[in-house]
């Protein structure tokens, strides 16, 4: 299992694609994941190989990604064309850069309190994977689907591999995002263990709050998740896959207001069973106590962005020495 990092994590830096890589080899991790088109200065073919000769130059191995490819989803964006279109190109670049499955997601919790049904952006999500089927196929990628933002439960993205085909279609497992959904990442790991082709990996404390729980991402071995032991899981049923870092500490704590029924409107269907288990790790947490900055991406000055890529360089060194040196990710 190989150490890499997800430059989401880095993206407050505004580095280039050769940069990003650069950096990545300086602090000692062995894969880089372009988890969105926006970190490639284009997408044309020249640049793209420049970037792959500079990666193998450096030891490292690529990872691809993309945003939404689910058309009804209030997340996607139709500025580069259809799903289907996007997410072929996608795998193009995928293929050209070596790497064997290309990260995507459906889109975002906004979508289940949407006007139209929830199961609506699922079914558009499976036509979208459908349409690509041959080319992926005949590329040799697979498409990994990231339990992503609240989108979706574990339960609910393994029906959504097994329906669109497991035979080209995979999981992107998140640690950070199950807790937004009420959801133990053990439990989610547990319904799509068999569908693993990636993982972003971020570390979360978890405590009680007045209207349910606290959520804040924190980086590697600050959480109360038990980071260790999930890892320990995944290299046991995963053993092929990088283990890709997401560190994530720039956003404010997330209430999980799960104590009033607005919460369940959008999770009407959560197994009693998995929620207790979301439950004891909200009893086992602690508040998170340590300094760090947070900031709204959207209206922060200058001033706050230096400082945070700063913060993001720092929280990523700190999560890849605990990686190496206690989870002896090799």
């Amino acid at each position: 299992m190989k150490l890499g990092v997800d430059v989401f994590s880095l993206r407050f830096n505004d580095w280039s694609a050769d940069e990003l890589l650069d950096y990545s080899h300086s602090i000692g991790v062995d894969v880089v994941h372009f988890s969105e088109v926006h970190f490639f200065e284009s997408l044309d073919r020249s640049y793209l190989e420049q970037v792959k000769r500079h990666a193998d130059e450096l030891g490292i191995a690529i990872e691809v990604g993309m945003g939404s490819i689910c058309p009804t989803s209030t997340t996607f964006s139709p500025a580069r064309g259809t799903a289907s279109e996007q997410l072929a190109e996608m795998l193009h670049v995928a293929a050209l850069m070596g790497s064997p499955a290309m990260r995507c997601y459906m889109g975002s919790n906004a979508d289940r309190r949407t006007e139209l049904p929830f199961a609506a952006h699922q079914a558009a999500t499976v036509e979208t994977l459908h349409s690509v089927r041959s080319l992926a196929v005949d590329l040799g990628v697979k498409i990994a689907i990231e339990n992503h933002a609240g989108d979706m439960q574990g339960r609910e993205l393994a029906a959504l591999i097994e329906q669109a085909g497991p035979d080209f279609v995979g999981a992107c497992v998140d640690t950070g995002n199950p807790l937004w959904v009420a959801e133990s990442p053990f439990v989610t790991l547990e319904h799509i263990a068999p569908h693993v082709l990636m993982c972003h990996v971020r570390d979360t404390a978890l405590w009680r709050h007045p209207l349910g729980a606290v959520a804040q991402w924190v980086a590697i071995g600050e959480g109360t998740i038990g980071i260790d032991k999930w890892t320990q899981i995944l290299r046991g049923c995963c053993p092929d896959i990088n283990y890709t870092l997401e560190v994530i500490t720039s956003l404010a704590p997330r209430v999980l207001n799960f104590l009033e029924p607005e919460f369940w409107v959008a999770y009407p269907d959560t197994p009693a069973e998995e929620f207790a288990r979301f439950l004891q790790l909200v009893e086992a947490g602690r508040p998170y106590t340590e300094p760090i900055l947070t900031a709204d991406a959207a209206t922060m000055p200058p001033e706050y962005r230096t400082a945070l890529a700063w913060q993001q360089r720092a929280k990523l060194e700190q999560s890849v020495r605990y990686c190496r040196n206690v989870l002896q990710i090799a």
